[in-house]
């Protein structure tokens, strides 16, 4: 299927704030409650429509366990773009998002990397842990793009991997992005004439978890 461009995507974070179910519902519209934790990474991919332009999103869902952090530094290299995902209910998952930061703009091949933070799970009002003022804030302080999201309700997802997209286009539109000597996690294409499609995904995963 052909594409104007196509952008690499990470979607990093602690383990159970809803990674993986941000990126069924994104690919897929579905919305698994219970699934097994991502091992290493997982993988999904769609096309989108941005500005006209017919783009091919690949995305690398990682593994949140400690354990598994070095394993998942390597899929930095070479994003053009990352969501950076904390549970609202959960404070420690908000309390890690700058260690995650700090990792992804460590081992990122560029420092113009599009990157949103995104408050998942939003529709647990009554376990709100963190208000939308406070991740508005970090986000503003870091120069991060900032949404809420509910990957069971699927508010904001489409929302959040558009707006990303959105970002990474208009660097590239204002030389941001030297596409000419195929920067980090963009490559050119070839323009595709139906805009949207779907999207499949697939993981190799072990043990359980649950998000929402």
């Amino acid at each position: 299927m052909s594409y104007d461009y196509l952008f690499k995507y990470i979607i990093i974070g602690d383990t159970g704030v809803g990674k993986t179910c941000l990126l069924l519902q994104f690919t897929d519209k579905r919305f698994q409650p219970v699934h097994d934790l991502t091992i290493g990474a997982g993988f999904g991919d769609r096309m989108v429509t941005v500005d006209g332009r017919s783009i091919k999103l690949q995305i690398w869902d990682t593994a949140g366990q400690e354990t598994f952090r070095s394993i998942t530094r390597s899929f930095y290299r070479g994003a053009a773009g990352a969501l950076l995902v904390y549970d609202i209910s959960r404070r420690e998952t908000f309390n890690h998002v700058a260690s995650w930061l700090e990792d992804v703009r460590h081992y990122a091949s560029t420092h113009n990397m599009s990157i949103i933070l995104i408050g998942n799970k939003c529709v647990l009002v009554r376990k709100r842990a963190i208000s939308k003022e406070e991740g508005e804030e970090f986000a503003k302080q870091h120069g991060l793009l900032f949404l809420e999201t509910s990957a069971r309700t699927s508010q904001n997802v489409e929302e959040a991997f558009i707006k990303t997209a959105a970002n990474i286009l208009e660097k590239i539109e204002n030389g941001v992005f030297d596409v000419s000597n195929e920067s980090p996690g963009i490559k050119v294409g070839y323009s595709h004439p139906h805009g949207e499609a779907g999207g499949r995904y697939g993981t190799i995963s072990q043990g359980g978890g649950c998000c929402g």
